[in-house]
């Protein structure tokens, strides 16, 4: 899933109005997985100058920043903040953490060739799913409109819990940010 989904996601599953600090959780959370590989991308890009195309084909790909994707993805360390924030009774942890898993568990089924170590340092498998969320090779011209359905969905879902105009601006403008690249590539090729 592209990463807006992911947010929208994960606040319509564990932002909640009546626990302050759960929709900023709850985002971040949704984020940090992604986090990585934005920093990376971004300093190589505009600080490095390296071409995008060597980023996107090699450096994403190379054992190094594999070993970083594997870290920040990784469903055993992100269950043991989970229980811990359980366990703790902590809200907003929990809001954290359940947002990060979810966004790995969605990633999970949706990467092919593009896909991390999720069981990291349990194992360095890698589950190269039969779908992806992008590539028309793996069915992405089905899921991406998929995707874009399930995110307007739970746009409208934040837009009823959350009343403020901030929260509508915000949740609107990361609907705004998962469709318009969608909209854009199919209007214009």
């Amino acid at each position: 899933m592209n990463t807006p989904a992911h947010l929208l996601f994960g606040a319509a599953l564990f932002a909640r109005p009546s626990c302050p600090g759960t929709p900023v959780a709850a985002v971040l959370g949704a984020l940090v997985p992604d986090l990585s590989l934005y920093f990376m991308a971004a300093t190589s890009i505009w600080v490095l100058g390296i071409p995008a195309e060597r980023v996107f084909r090699e450096l994403y790909f190379s054992d190094e920043w594999q070993a970083v994707f594997a870290v920040d993805n990784s469903i055993p360390l992100w269950s043991v903040l989970l229980a811990f924030a359980l366990w703790r009774q902590k809200p907003i942890l929990v809001a954290f953490a359940s947002a990060g898993l979810l966004h790995l568990a969605c990633d999970l089924p949706l990467h092919n060739e593009d896909a991390r170590r999720h069981f990291w340092p349990l194992s360095d498998w890698i589950f190269r799913s039969p779908l992806s969320y992008w590539d028309p090779r793996h069915h992405g011209q089905i899921v991406a409109p998929l995707e874009m359905a399930f995110a307007v969905l739970w746009t409208a879902i934040l837009w009823r819990r959350f009343a403020g105009w901030r929260a509508r601006t915000f949740f609107g403008a990361l609907l705004a940010l998962e469709l318009a690249p969608h909209l854009m590539f199919h209007y214009l090729l």
